[in-house]
């Protein structure tokens, strides 16, 4: 996945355990794509402090990220999601004499492993 947009996931995750400044200029730099200098007029502040909060701020989501997981367990469940509701596609198209009891039992596994 490309950094900015990990980044930025990351952010809707854990961007409330951040401060309201770093949260705000980290929105400016990965979700409204302003530059160092823009965001440092915007601040009032040297772009090398932008520079600096922003790969702090990196570095912190992403431990964020290895402790808890998020990110990847909502990654999970969408795909586990995705495959029930491609085998019940499967099953709503096939006739009711012919319910395959291996097609349900995935789907049973499937939502288990969901939970």
């Amino acid at each position: 996945m490309e950094e900015r947009i990990e980044i930025s996931i990351l952010l809707d995750f854990y961007g409330e355990l951040l401060t309201d400044k770093q949260k705000n200029i980290m929105k400016m730099y990965y979700n409204e794509d302003l530059s160092l200098a823009e965001i440092a007029e915007l601040n009032n502040i040297s772009r090398q402090a932008i520079h600096d909060l922003i790969k702090r701020c990196y570095k912190q989501l992403l431990a964020y990220e290895e402790k808890l997981n998020l990110m990847k367990k909502s990654f999970e469940q969408k795909k586990i999601k995705n495959e029930i509701l491609e085998e019940l596609h499967k099953l709503n198209h096939q006739s009711e004499a012919v319910i395959d009891e291996q097609r349900i039992k995935k789907i049973e596994q499937l939502v288990k492993t969901a939970m």
